[in-house]
C-alpha cells in the first residue's frame, strides 16, 4: 500500500511540473530590442578589427497555434574598421536604405515547444535578409527536456546539427529560470559548409591531435519568466567565437567573434500583419548559401551591367599590359573572372565573337573561362573551342585547366562525359587523354564532397572497359584504368579485380604493365576503402607465382592504406622466407625506411615498422643498388603544422643498371591537411636494350633453325617474353594523373621523321627569313594559381570566409632582328651560314605581377568586413644586346647595351588591414592597418608588458609594477620582458665598378611579434622588400663587350702589350743583385739551377729528377744523397703513425737499414740513382711488415704500412725536350721546364696568341676598363700560355698559367697571379706511371704562398674533410706530410678497382679497391678500339656479368659455386638469350678423348668452334678452319670480333648480347651485356642476381640440386647413332624402392629428369644426384611414356638420391 501511495505522489508532481518551452501568446505582440556584433582580430586590444553590426526592434505575434510572425523595426546596419576599442562603429545608412524593404518585410516561421520549424518569406526577400532573420530564430531554438536539467544533444541550428551541452536552474528569489547551452561546432553531426579548392586535400586528423588551425564554440545565456502555459524570454545572450590559424593554435590565432543579445521590452495588442504577397516556403532555420558564393572576399563589386564591365576590364587589360605587366593586372584579372561567373553564357559567347579575331583580347578571355568554374566554362569548351576552330594549343591548356576549376556536380560531371567522348576530341590523342583523365579526375571531386556518389557516373567507363576487355585492345584497358584510378570509386575495384593475376581470368593474357596500371588504379581507392585494398594488396604480395614488379607495386599500395601492425609484421615474416632477392630487398628498405617517419598520419606505421624491422635480417641491407629500393624522408614540424615528405621506389626484376621502374611523390602537410602534391612515374623496360644492341636481326633461316633444333633437345624448354623496346611516363598531380605517354619503336620513328622531314627544314628556313624582316613577339599569360575557400554561417546569420587567392600575371616582349652580309639567297642551306657575317639585334623585356590574398571576415554580396593579408609581387628584368659572329675570320662579340632606369625590378609589399565596405557606398570603404601607427605601437607594447609584468609578479612586489617598471629604459627591463621591435628598416648596397651599376634592397617590417613571438604574429603588419638597380657613381659605362678572336687576327685584337724580362720576374728589392750577378757571372743565363724564388715549391720533383742522373757531376752526387735521405727521412714520418715509442721506432730504422742490401740484387736492372730510392723503399717495407702484426688494419686512426709503401710509384716519363747537349743527361723534368720557361717567360714575344678574349665596359670618357685574356701556344715545345691581365693602364694584376706537356705521360703548369704574377705561385704535375704491374697515375700540387682568403676557405675543408671521409668509407690517418704539397695517387687495380692515395699536409686518406660505376679501357682489346667504341665498352663492360669454370667448379652469372659434373661428348647450354629472338647461344663439351672443353657459340649467322689442339687454341667459323695468324677475324655483316687475348681466344660481341666469350685450355668464361640480365638461362643461371633461385631448369622448375640442374640443361641424343657422339638421354626414373605415403604403399617417379645412357649403350662412370620424386599407389596405372611425361609437372613428396650416367660406352651393334 506503501508503494502505492508513493507512486501516486511522484505522478502528481511530474503532471505539475512546469513547461519551460518559450511561448508566445496569440492576441500578443512582443516587442525585443535586438542587436548583433561579428567582429574579427586578433585578442588584444589596442590593434585594428573589422566587423559588422544589426540594431533593431523585434515583433513576435502568433498567427495560428503554430505559425509566428517576425518582424524588424527600425533595423540599422553599422560597419567597424578601426582600432579597438577606441574607434567607433560607423552606420551604412546607404546599405541600410537599400536594404530596407527587404529588412522590414515580415516572415512567418513555425515554432512549436521550442523548436523552430519551416520559414516563409515571400521572393522580394533574398537570401542573405533572409539569413538575418535566421539568426534571430536560432536564439529562439530550445530544445528543453521536462525531467531532465543537465543534458547534451545533437540539436539543430543555424550552423547545423551540432553537439549542445544544456544546463537549467532556477532562481528561487526571483522565480526566473536560467538556461545555459553551449554549442561545440567542432563536433557537429550534420555541419553547414561550403569549400572550393580542397577536394584535392585529405584531412589530416593525427595533424590536428595537439592543436587545431580552426575552433567554433558558442555559449546561450538565458533569462526566462515562468508563465501558466510556458516561459517568456526576458532576456537572451549569445556569445560565438572561431579562432583560426594556419600554425598551431597554441602560437595564438586570430579570431571572429558574434555577439547577439535578445532583451524583452513590451507586449503590445497590435498584431503584426503579414504583407500582400506570397509566402514561399524558404527552408528551415538552418543557414542557405546565397550569392556569397559567387563573389570573392577580396574585392566588392558593384554589378549593373556584367556585359559592359567585363568590356571594359578587357580594354583596361590589353591597354596596360603591352610592353610590360601592370602592378593591378591581377587584381583586374580576379575582377574578370568574378564579373564572367555573374553573366549568362550567351553574354560570353556575345564577347567571345566581338574579340575572339583579336589575339591580345582572345587570349585574356581564353585563359579567364576556365577560372570561372561553372557548368558555363564546359558549355563554352564544347560549343566554341572544340565544335569551333581552335588549335590543340588553345584547347589542351583550357581543357586541362578546365579540369581543375570548374565545380564537380553532376551537371559538371555529363557536360564532361559528353567532352570525353566527343568524335573530334576522340580523334586527336592529346585531347582524348586530357578528357578521359579529366573525367575521372571530375567524378572524383565531386565525390570528396558527396561521399555517397552513385556508381552510375562511371557506367561509361565501365563499359568502355568491358569492351576493351572483349576486343584485346591494351591501349583502351590503360585509358579506362587510368580513368577509374582518378575516380578512385570503390565501385571500380571489382572491374579492376578481373586484371589482377588470381583473381581474373583475364590477367594470363594481359601485358605485364597493364597489370601494374591495373594495381596502381586501387591507390586512389584505398584512401576511402583501406580495408578492402588492403585484402587484395596482401593477397597479390603473397602469390610468389607472381612477377616480382606486381608484388613490390602491390607493398606500395599496402603502404599507402596506412596498413595495421599485424599486416607489416605479416610482411616482415614473409619477407624472412622469401626467395626473390628483388622483393626481400624492396620489402626492407621499405620498412626501414618508414622507421624513421615523423609525420603524424603514419605515425602508426612507423612505430609497427620499427617492431617489425626487429624481425628482417640486416643482411638484406647489404644488397647492393641494383636490388630494388625504396626510399622515405621526411619532416614535420608540429608548432607551424606543415612538413614535406618524399618517396622513390626504384623497382627492378633483374640487376640492370638501368631499372624497369621508378616513381618518385612528394607529399606535404599544411594547415592540418595533407595533399600529395606532385609524382612522378618512369619505366624504363626495354629502352636499354634497345640503346644498346643492334636492329633486330633479319630472319634466317639456318640461324634459326640450327638454335631451334638445338633447343628443342632440352626438356620442355620455354623462351621467356620478348622485352619490346619500351618507355612510359605518368606525371600525377595532387593525387590525379594529368598526363602520360607511352614511347615505342613506333612513335621514336616519327619523331625522327618528323625531325627530319621536308615540314622542319620549311620551318626553319621561314624562321631565318622571319628574323632578317624582324620578329616582335609579345606573350601575356594570366593565371588564377589558387582559389582555395572555407565558408560557414555565424549564429548571427552572416557567412564567415577563410580564404586564400593568388593570382599572377607574365608578359614577355621580345624584338630581334638579323642582319647577314653577304645575304642569303632566296633558297639556302645550312652550311652556307659558315660563310655568312650574322649581326643579331635583340631587346627583351620580361615582367611578373602576383597577387596573394587571404581573408578572413563576412563576404556577402552586400557587405564585406574582414582581415586580409594582402602580398605583391612585382618584377621588371629589361635586356638590349647585339650580338656578331663572323665563323670565315672566327670572330663572336656580344655587346649588353644600356636600357632604361626602372625605379624597383623587383618588389614585394605584404600588408595586413581591417577592411569594411558596402556595396551602396564604395566610395566610403575603410582599409585600417592591423597594426597601429608607430607612436601608437610603442603605447601598446608598453601597455602589454607593463600588463605582463603586472600580472606575474603581482603578489610579491609592494607596490604596482606599473609604477616600478612605467619609467625605466628597456635595457633595464628583465631579458624575458623585454618587447620585441615592433618596426626594422634596413638598406643593403652593392656596387659594380666594371658594370656600372649599383644594387639596393630595401627592407622594411612592421609586425606583432612585440605582442606574442609567434609565426602569426609575426606575418600580421607591413613588410616590403625593394630592389633598385641603379647607375653607379663614377664614370658612366655605355655598353659592356664579350668579344672572342681566334686564329691568325687574335694578334689584332690585343689591346694591353704584356712584356716579361727577368727583372720583372725577380722580388721586390732584389733587381739590383740579379744585374751584379750578370757581370760577375756571365755564364748565369745558361745555368739549370731555378731562382730561389721558386725553390721551395718545386722541391720534390727537381730533388727527385736530379737523383735520377746524380753519376754526371759529385756536386749532383752528393744533391741526390741529400734528396734520397730528405725522403727517408718524410717516409719514416709517415711510419710514426704507427709506430709508438721514439726508441723503438730508430731501433726499428736502423735495423731496417742492414737490410737494404737485400733489395740491391733486386733492383740492379734500374740505375743507380732508382737503386737509392729502392734501399729507402725496401727499408720502409721492412719496417712496414714488422709492424703491421701489431697494428690493426680496420682502424680508422691508423694506416697500414702495407697499403701505404705498396703505391711505390715508377715514372713512365721520358724527356723529351732537350735543351742542350751539354745538359741532356743531367736535366730534369723541373728542370727542363724551368728552362722551357726561361726560354721565353712571355710567349706573346716569340708567337702570336691562339685566341684574344676581351671583356671590357666601354666608358664615356674612352678609359680602358676590363680584362684581357690572351692564350698562346708554342707547338714546338708543347707549351700553353694563358694570362688574363686588367686592361687598366695602371693596374698591374694578373693571372698567368703556363703548361708544358713534357711528354706523353707527363704534364707540368704553373699558376701565378697578383701583381705582375708575383704575389702567389702554384704549380700542379701530373704524370703517369706504374705501381708494381699496375697502371696508375699521380698529381701533385705544390704552393710557396696563398691569399689569406684561400687559405680560410682550405682550413674549413681540411676540417671537413675528415667526416666526409669517414662517409665515404675511406679510411684515414694524421700524418705529418710535406707542409705545402698536396699529392694524390691513384693505381688502377682493375677495370673496376682503384687503389687511392690522397696526401695532404697534415693528414693522409686512402682507400684499396674502390669500386667504380664503368669499366676503364684498359686491356689490350680496349686499347685497340677508338674513342667512341671505348665509351660503349666502358659501360657495356661495367655491367656485364660473368661466368666462368675453373677445373670442375663453375661460377654462375649470380657468383654462386656449384661443382658440374659434366657428361662426356654431350653439350651443355652454358648461357642463352632466352627469349623468342634467341640472339645467341653459348654450347660446352667435354670430348671422349682428351676430355677437353670445347666451346660452340651460335650467333648471328655463323657458329663458331673454340677447341684446343696440341698446345694451342683454333677457331673455325662455320665449319672453316681461321688461321691464327689471320686474327683479329671481324664479321662482315655483324658487330663480332674474335681475337687472341693471354694464352686463348675472346669473341666479342656485345651488340648481340655477349660481352666476351674467352677460351684457353684450362678456364673459359662468358660474359653477357646489362641488358642482357634476368633474359638468359643455362647452366650460367639467369644473370638477375637472384641467387636464392638459381638452380632453374628448362622447364622453369626451381630445384635444389646443382647436379640436377646442370644435367638439365644438356642437350641429348635422340639415338646411339646421332653425330653428335652424345650417348646420352633425359628420362624420368623410379625410386628402387618402395616407400609408404599418406599411409599407402606406393612407387615414386622422379619430377626431374636423370641423364641416362641410350638404350644398347652402359653407364662407365656415374654421379649421385639428390632429386625429388612423387609418389603414387602402386595399383596406378601410368600409361605409358605420357604419364611419365606428365610426371614432371607433379608435386614432390620426397627427396632421393638417384644415379646419373656421365660416361657411356655403346655396344658394337648400336654403334
Amino acid at each position: 500500500m506503501k508503494a502505492v501511495v508513493f507512486a501516486l505522489t511522484l505522478a502528481l508532481v511530474a503532471s505539475q511540473h512546469v513547461n519551460f518551452a518559450p511561448e508566445f501568446e496569440a492576441s500578443k505582440t512582443y516587442v525585443y530590442k535586438y542587436e548583433a556584433l561579428l567582429l574579427g582580430g586578433l585578442p588584444e586590444e589596442g590593434l585594428s578589427r573589422a566587423g559588422i553590426k544589426v540594431i533593431s526592434k523585434v515583433l513576435i505575434s502568433a498567427i495560428a497555434p503554430t505559425i509566428y510572425m517576425l518582424k524588424l523595426v527600425d533595423p540599422e546596419i553599422f560597419e567597424y574598421s578601426g582600432v579597438w576599442p577606441k574607434d567607433p562603429f560607423v552606420p551604412a545608412s546607404k546599405l541600410t536604405s537599400a536594404l530596407a524593404a527587404q529588412l522590414l518585410t515580415p516572415i512567418k516561421f513555425e515554432y512549436a515547444n521550442g523548436v523552430v520549424g519551416k520559414v516563409f518569406a515571400p521572393t522580394g526577400v533574398s537570401e542573405t535578409v533572409l539569413n538575418i532573420h535566421r539568426g534571430i530564430l536560432n536564439i529562439l531554438q530550445l530544445n528543453i527536456k521536462k525531467t531532465q536539467n543537465v543534458y547534451e544533444m545533437q540539436e539543430a541550428g543555424a550552423q547545423g546539427v551540432c553537439k549542445t551541452h544544456y544546463v537549467i536552474s532556477e532562481d528561487a528569489k526571483t522565480g526566473y529560470i536560467h538556461l545555459t547551452k553551449t554549442k561545440d561546432l567542432n563536433h557537429c553531426q550534420e555541419r553547414i559548409i561550403k569549400e572550393f579548392g580542397l577536394a584535392y586535400t585529405e584531412n589530416c586528423v593525427e595533424c590536428q591531435q595537439k592543436g587545431k588551425n580552426l575552433r567554433g564554440a558558442a555559449a546561450y545565456n538565458y533569462i526566462m519568466k515562468p508563465t501558466a502555459t510556458g516561459a517568456i524570454i526576458m532576456e537572451a545572450t549569445v556569445t560565438e567565437l572561431h579562432q583560426f590559424s594556419p600554425f598551431n593554435e597554441m602560437n595564438g590565432a586570430a579570431q571572429m567573434e558574434a555577439k547577439q543579445t535578445f532583451a524583452f521590452v513590451e507586449i503590445k495588442k497590435t498584431p503584426v500583419e503579414p504583407i500582400k504577397a506570397e509566402y514561399l516556403h524558404r527552408g528551415s532555420i538552418q543557414y542557405q548559401f546565397a550569392t556569397e558564393i559567387l563573389q570573392t572576399p577580396i574585392q566588392l563589386l558593384r554589378i549593373s551591367n556584367a556585359h559592359a564591365q567585363i568590356v571594359d576590364i578587357l580594354n583596361h587589360l590589353v591597354k596596360y599590359n603591352v610592353a610590360k605587366v601592370h602592378v593591378d593586372a591581377p587584381q583586374k584579372f580576379i575582377q574578370l573572372v568574378q564579373l564572367m561567373r555573374v553573366a549568362s553564357f550567351e553574354s560570353i559567347q556575345d564577347i567571345w565573337n566581338q574579340f575572339k579575331a583579336k589575339p591580345a583580347f582572345r587570349y585574356w578571355i581564353l585563359d579567364a573561362i576556365p577560372a570561372i568554374g561553372t557548368p558555363v566554362t564546359l558549355k563554352f569548351i564544347k560549343e566554341e573551342l572544340v565544335d569551333g576552330p581552335i588549335t590543340i594549343a588553345e584547347a589542351a591548356p583550357a581543357l586541362v585547366a578546365a579540369v581543375h576549376m570548374v565545380t564537380a556536380d553532376v551537371e559538371t560531371i555529363k557536360l564532361f562525359e559528353t567532352l570525353a567522348f566527343n568524335h573530334k576530341i576522340q580523334a586527336n590523342p592529346v585531347l582524348r587523354e586530357v578528357a578521359m583523365l579529366g573525367y575521372g579526375t571530375m567524378i572524383s571531386k565531386y565525390c570528396a564532397a558527396y561521399p555517397t556518389c552513385h556508381a552510375d557516373l562511371l557506367k561509361p567507363i565501365h563499359n568502355l572497359f568491358v569492351e576493351a576487355i572483349a576486343k584485346n585492345n591494351f591501349e583502351e584497358i590503360a585509358m579506362a584504368l587510368k580513368v577509374m584510378g582518378n575516380a578512385g570509386h570503390p565501385a571500380s575495384l571489382k572491374p579492376i579485380m578481373k586484371l589482377l593475376p588470381g583473381f581474373g581470368t583475364a590477367a594470363a593474357a594481359l601485358p605485364l604493365i597493364i597489370q601494374a596500371d591495373a594495381i596502381l588504379a586501387m591507390r586512389n581507392i584505398a584512401k576511402k576503402e583501406p580495408r578492402m585494398i588492403q585484402e587484395v594488396a596482401v593477397q597479390l604480395f603473397m602469390d610468389k607465382a607472381l612477377h616480382p614488379e606486381l608484388r613490390m607495386i602491390a607493398t606500395v599500395v599496402l603502404f599507402e592504406t596506412n596498413l595495421p601492425m599485424g599486416l607489416v609484421t605479416t610482411l616482415a615474416d614473409a619477407v624472412t622466407k622469401e626467395a626473390n632477392l628483388q622483393v626481400a630487398s624492396f620489402v626492407y628498405s621499405l620498412i626501414k625506411a618508414m622507421t624513421k617517419c615523423t609525420a603524424p598520419d603514419f605515425a602508426s606505421v612507423a612505430a609497427a615498422c620499427n617492431v617489425a624491422v626487429k624481425i628482417l635480417s640486416p643482411k638484406l641491407d647489404r644488397l647492393s643498388f641494383r636490388f630494388s629500393k625504396a626510399t622515405h624522408l621526411d619532416y614535420y614540424h608540429s608548432p607551424l603544422m606543415m612538413g614535406a615528405a618524399a618517396s622513390a621506389f626504384y623497382i627492378n626484376d633483374a640487376a640492370t643498371v638501368l631499372p624497369r621502374a621508378v616513381v618518385a611523390k612528394a607529399r606535404t602537410y599544411f594547415a592540418g591537411t595533407a595533399a600529395d602534391v606532385l609524382e612522378i612515374g618512369v619505366r624504363t623496360e626495354g629502352i636499354q636494350e634497345a640503346l644498346m644492341k643492334i636492329p633486330k636481326a633479319p630472319e634466317n633461316l639456318d640461324r634459326i633453325t640450327k638454335m631451334k633444333r638445338a633447343i628443342k633437345a632440352l626438356s620442355d624448354w620455354r623462351s621467356l617474353p620478348s622485352s619490346e623496346p619500351l618507355a612510359s611516363v605518368y606525371v600525377k598531380f595532387f593525387g590525379q594523373e594529368i598526363a602520360f605517354a607511352n614511347i615505342d619503336k613506333a612513335i621514336i620513328e616519327q619523331a625522327i621523321n618528323l625531325a627530319t622531314g621536308p615540314a622542319v627544314q620549311a620551318e626553319a628556313e621561314n624562321a631565318v627569313r622571319a628574323l632578317l624582316s624582324g620578329v616582335a613577339f609579345q606573350y601575356a599569360k594570366p593565371l588564377l594559381a589558387a582559389e582555395v575557400r572555407h565558408i560557414f554561417p555565424t549564429a548571427v546569420g552572416v557567412p564567415m570566409e577563410l580564404s586564400f587567392y593568388t593570382a599572377a600575371v607574365a608578359i614577355a616582349t621580345v624584338n630581334v632582328k638579323a642582319t647577314m652580309s653577304p645575304p642569303l639567297p632566296e633558297t639556302f642551306h645550312v652550311a652556307q651560314f659558315m660563310k655568312t657575317d650574322i649581326q643579331l639585334q635583340a631587346e627583351f623585356t620580361a615582367s611578373i605581377a602576383m597577387h596573394t590574398f587571404a581573408v578572413m571576415g563576412v563576404n556577402t554580396a552586400f557587405i564585406q568586413a574582414a582581415l586580409m593579408a594582402r602580398a605583391e609581387v612585382h618584377t621588371i628584368v629589361p635586356a638590349r644586346f647585339t650580338a656578331k659572329l663572323d665563323i670565315v675570320k672566327g670572330n663572336f662579340k656580344i655587346e649588353a647595351l644600356p636600357v632604361q632606369i626602372i625605379n624597383h625590378i623587383a618588389s614585394v609589399h605584404v600588408e595586413t588591414l581591417a577592411l569594411a565596405r558596402n556595396v551602396e557606398d564604395l566610395a566610403a570603404a575603410k582599409f585600417t592597418p592591423m597594426i597601429p601607427a608607430a607612436k601608437s605601437v610603442a603605447q601598446l607594447s608598453k601597455e602589454i608588458f607593463t600588463s605582463k609584468i603586472a600580472s606575474s609578479m603581482i603578489g610579491s612586489l609592494s607596490r604596482s609594477t606599473e609604477l616600478i617598471y612605467n619609467d625605466m629604459p628597456s635595457n633595464f627591463l628583465p631579458k624575458k620582458l623585454r618587447a620585441i621591435e615592433a618596426q626594422a628598416e634596413k638598406k643593403m648596397c652593392a656596387k659594380s665598378k666594371f658594370f656600372g651599376i649599383k644594387a639596393c634592397a630595401e627592407i622594411e617590417s612592421q609586425n606583432a611579434a612585440f605582442i606574442r613571438n609567434s609565426p602569426l604574429y609575426a606575418l600580421i603588419g607591413k613588410h616590403s622588400v625593394l630592389v633598385d638597380v641603379s647607375p653607379a657613381s663614377g664614370p658612366v659605362i655605355e655598353k659592356v663587350e664579350i668579344e672572342v678572336q681566334v686564329g691568325p687576327k687574335a694578334a689584332e685584337k690585343i689591346i694591353k702589350v704584356i712584356t716579361m724580362t727577368e727583372e720583372e720576374e725577380a722580388p721586390d728589392g732584389k733587381t739590383v743583385l740579379l744585374k751584379l750577378k750578370k757581370i760577375l757571372v756571365p755564364g748565369l743565363k745558361n745555368s739549370t739551377r731555378s731562382s730561389s724564388n721558386s725553390s721551395n715549391s718545386r722541391s720534390s720533383s727537381s730533388r727527385s729528377s736530379l737523383r735520377s742522373k746524380s753519376s754526371s757531376s759529385s756536386k749532383s752526387s752528393s744533391s741526390s744523397k741529400s734528396s734520397s735521405s730528405s725522403s727517408s727521412r718524410a717516409k719514416s714520418k709517415i711510419i710514426d703513425v704507427n709506430a709508438a715509442p721514439i726508441s723503438k721506432r730508430s731501433k726499428k730504422i736502423r735495423s731496417s737499414r742492414k737490410s737494404s742490401s737485400s733489395s740491391k740484387s733486386r733492383s740492379s736492372k734500374l740505375s743507380s740513382s732508382k737503386s737509392v730510392s729502392s734501399r729507402s723503399s725496401s727499408s720502409s717495407k721492412s719496417i712496414s711488415s714488422r709492424s703491421s702484426s701489431s697494428s690493426s688494419r680496420s682502424s680508422s686512426s691508423r694506416i697500414s704500412r702495407q697499403e701505404v709503401y705498396d703505391m711505390k710509384f715508377a715514372k713512365n716519363h721520358i724527356h723529351q725536350h732537350p735543351i742542350s747537349k751539354a745538359r741532356a743527361s743531367s736535366i730534369s723534368s723541373a728542370s727542363s721546364f724551368e728552362a722551357i720557361y726561361k726560354q721565353a717567360k712571355y710567349l706573346g714575344n716569340a708567337v702570336a696568341p691562339a685566341v684574344t678574349i676581351l671583356i671590357r665596359a666601354v666608358r664615356a670618357d674612352n678609359e680602358l676598363q676590363g680584362y684581357q685574356i690572351a692564350a698562346y701556344l708554342d707547338k714546338a715545345n708543347s707549351r700553353l700560355q694563358i694570362i688574363l691581365a686588367n686592361l687598366a693602364p695602371k693596374d698591374n694584376w694578373r693571372i698567368c698559367a703556363d703548361g708544358v706537356l713534357l711528354s706523353n705521360h707527363k704534364v707540368m703548369a704553373k699558376f701565378a697571379w697578383g701583381v705582375e704574377c708575383k704575389e702567389f705561385e702554384t704549380e700542379i704535375t701530373a704524370e703517369t706511371g706504374l705501381v708494381g704491374p699496375d697502371p696508375a697515375f699521380r698529381v701533385k700540387l705544390t704552393w710557396d704562398k696563398l691569399p689569406s682568403g684561400l687559405k680560410r676557405y682550405a682550413k674549413k675543408l681540411a676540417e671537413y674533410l675528415p667526416s666526409a671521409a669517414l662517409y665515404a668509407g675511406l679510411s684515414q690517418a694524421r700524418a705529418k706530410n710535406s707542409v705545402k704539397q698536396i699529392k694524390l695517387n691513384v693505381a688502377v687495380a682493375s677495370e673496376r678497382t682503384l687503389n687511392v692515395i690522397l696526401k695532404t699536409p697534415k693528414r693522409t686518406v686512402y682507400k684499396q679497391a674502390l669500386a667504380l660505376p664503368i669499366a676503364l679501357p684498359i686491356g689490350a682489346t680496349a686499347k685497340e678500339l677508338n674513342v667512341a667504341d671505348q665509351i660503349y665498352y666502358m659501360f657495356s663492360k661495367a655491367s656485364a656479368v660473368e661466368c666462368s669454370m675453373v677445373r670442375d667448379t663453375l661460377t654462375t652469372f649470380n657468383n654462386k659455386r656449384y661443382k658440374n659434373e659434366m657428361p662426356l661428348s654431350c653439350y651443355q647450354v652454358l648461357a642463352q638469350d632466352c627469349t623468342s629472338e634467341l640472339k645467341f647461344m653459348v654450347l660446352l663439351k667435354k670430348d671422349n678423348l682428351y676430355e677437353q672443353n670445347h666451346i660452340n657459340v651460335k650467333i648471328s649467322d655463323i657458329d663458331i668452334d673454340l677447341y684446343p689442339k696440341d698446345n694451342d687454341v683454333l677457331v673455325k667459323v662455320n665449319g672453316m678452319e681461321v688461321p691464327i695468324n689471320n686474327l683479329t677475324y671481324q664479321h662482315p655483316r655483324g658487330a663480332i670480333q674474335i681475337r687472341r687475348k693471354a694464352q686463348g681466344l675472346s669473341l666479342y660481341a656485345p651488340s648481340h648480347g655477349l660481352q666476351e666469350v674467352y677460351f684457353d685450355k684450362n678456364t673459359w668464361k662468358v660474359q653477357v651485356v646489362d641488358w642482357m640480365k634476368g633474359q638468359t638461362c643455362g647452366i650460367c643461371g639467369k644473370a638477375d642476381g637472384e641467387v636464392r633461385q638459381e638452380y632453374r631448369t628448362p622447364s622453369g622448375r626451381l630445384t635444389k640440386s646443382p647436379v640436377s640442374f646442370a644435367h638439365s640443361w644438356v642437350l641429348p641424343s635422340e639415338s646411339c647413332r646421332d653425330k653428335s657422339e652424345c650417348r646420352m638421354k633425359l628420362e624420368s626414373v623410379k625410386l628402387e624402392k618402395q616407400v609408404i605415403v599418406d599411409g599407402k604403399e606406393s612407387k615414386c617417379y622422379s619430377v626431374e629428369p636423370v641423364l641416362r645412357c641410350l638404350p644398347g649403350c652402359l653407364p662407365v662412370r656415374t654421379t649421385p644426384v639428390t632429386i625429388g620424386f612423387h609418389c603414387l599407389p602402386t595399383d596406378y596405372n601410368m600409361n605409358g611414356s605420357e604419364g611419365l611425361r606428365n610426371i614432371y609437372d607433379k608435386s614432390v613428396d620426397l627427396r632421393e638420391t638417384a644415379e646419373a650416367h656421365v660416361v657411356c660406352r655403346c655396344t658394337e651393334q648400336c654403334a
